[in-house]
């Protein structure tokens, strides 16, 4: 090993002859520097040795953990002119409190009577409805009188046509008789002609025989011509049926469809009674419309309309309101960079403005107005201004937040990350390395 001592340049150059020898020749006052320097130099080597605590800070404001406590505003919902306000800036109001008064500009609900005439339209319309289905039903009897009247008049002709038949069969048969009859006049009369002519009977026979078979003749004549009539009584008969039936069919064809027509306007009609019922039940709900309550219990912020007379339209915000209750929170914005870091359910330090504060960062345990915090929500889409929004909870286990915050102060917030070396913080900030990835230890049981 090399011994220091003997490479000394004092040991070969006499150091007294320089100036600068002269100066720092060994003193006790620049040996007490040397030992001042080297123990500041350890120090700042073990310093290098302390532990840092990785962190990612971001700045917000505070709100609410909740949407329905959040600061809102309350838009009309139909337009009109303001006539009459019921509350100042800064009253209290409690749900369903009256804040103001606005009346109808509107020419198509000008009318006082409105909801009135409407509901006598309405009245109005419910009666032509009964009248049409009275109407059917009147026409429904009357289908089924024509109906019983058809199958009596049917009845009435079928029994016609059935005796037309009859008579028919009956003149068919007398017919047939005097056909027969006429054969047996001949037969006698040529016999009495020819026993005449032998001498055998008288010529009053044949004379007696001649008028019977004169007669006859006559009577199957008129036989069948009677037959003849039979047949024709027949088809008027069919005829007659054919009438009846064609005659019903248009009868209550045409009751059928006026029992049509009486119910297509009864339908339409009641198709009419539904919109008015909805114009009746749509204007009731519009005269409520015309006083703007309170959502809830809150105070008013600040009058956004004002004056008397003054018209605005539909979904105009009227006023803003701040709930009366509410959890408060903080949303804080972070790097893009340091998303990935941030998780749910891990601890954050949070101070607000106006209270005094002192922040050591890398070591939040000796920060002096400082809030615990637990973050319970982060956006996953970035906002507007480049950074990701990240939700915080007063953290239970923590001192309690001030009770005087009011919404929408500033904030700045640290998230705890790992705990590492100084040097190795130095070695990291320097290269520009994002903190070390952190996971949580507490786990959160999540139930649906």
């Amino acid at each position: 090993m090399l011994n220091i001592t003997k490479n000394r340049i004092d040991q070969f150059v006499k150091l007294e002859q320089f100036k600068s020898g002269q100066i720092f020749k060994e003193q006790k006052h620049y040996k007490v520097i040397r030992k001042i320097i080297w123990a500041f130099v350890i120090i700042c080597i073990l310093f290098l040795f302390l532990p840092w605590t990785q962190n990612i800070q971001g700045a917000g404001n505070v709100t609410t953990l909740k949407p329905n406590q959040r600061p809102q505003t309350i838009q009309t919902i139909i337009g009109g002119r303001i006539e009459k306000w019921y509350v100042n800036e800064g009253d209290f109001v409690k749900k369903g409190d009256t804040i103001l008064f606005i009346s109808e500009v509107k020419e198509d609900y000008l009318d006082p009577n409105l909801i009135e005439n409407t509901g006598n339209q309405v009245k109005a319309k419910e009666n032509a409805v009964t009248s049409y289905a009275d109407k059917v039903k009147a026409l429904e009897a009357q289908m089924g009188a024509i109906q019983n009247e058809k199958n009596l008049k049917l009845k009435q002709a079928q029994n016609k046509l059935k005796q037309s038949y009859l008579k028919v069969q009956s003149d068919s048969i007398d017919f047939e008789a005097t056909k027969t009859q006429l054969k047996i006049a001949k037969t006698q009369y040529n016999r009495s002609v020819n026993l005449n002519k032998e001498g055998l009977k008288p010529m009053t026979d044949v004379e007696e025989k001649r008028m019977k078979l004169q007669e006859t003749e006559a009577k199957i004549i008129t036989q069948e011509n009677k037959y003849i009539a039979s047949k024709n009584e027949v088809l008027n008969a069919t005829m007659e049926l054919n009438r009846i039936s064609a005659e019903y069919a248009e009868k209550n064809a045409k009751a059928s469809s006026d029992k049509q027509t009486a119910l297509s306007s009864q339908f339409d009609t009641e198709a009419q009674v539904n919109k008015l019922k909805n114009q009746y039940n749509n204007y009731q709900i519009r005269n409520g419309l015309y006083y703007i309550t309170a959502p809830q219990d809150g105070y008013v912020n600040r009058a956004l309309q004002s004056g008397i007379g003054e018209t605005i339209k539909e979904g105009t915000a009227v006023v803003s309101i701040m709930p009366a209750k509410y959890d408060i929170a903080v949303e804080t914005y972070i790097e893009p960079m340091d998303f990935p870091l941030i998780n749910k359910g891990e601890k954050v330090r949070v101070w607000f403005d106006g209270w005094p504060t002192i922040v050591f960062s890398g070591w939040p345990g000796v920060s002096y107005g400082t809030f615990g915090g637990i973050i319970v929500a982060k956006e996953n889409f970035i906002s507007p201004n480049g950074k990701y929004r990240v939700l915080i909870a007063p953290d239970p286990n923590d001192k309690k937040w001030p009770e005087q915050l009011s919404i929408g102060a500033g904030t700045q917030s640290l998230a705890l990350l790992d705990n590492v070396p100084i040097w190795f913080e130095i070695w990291r900030t320097l290269n520009g390395f994002p903190p070390n990835f952190y996971q949580p230890t507490t786990t959160e049981n999540t139930k649906k």
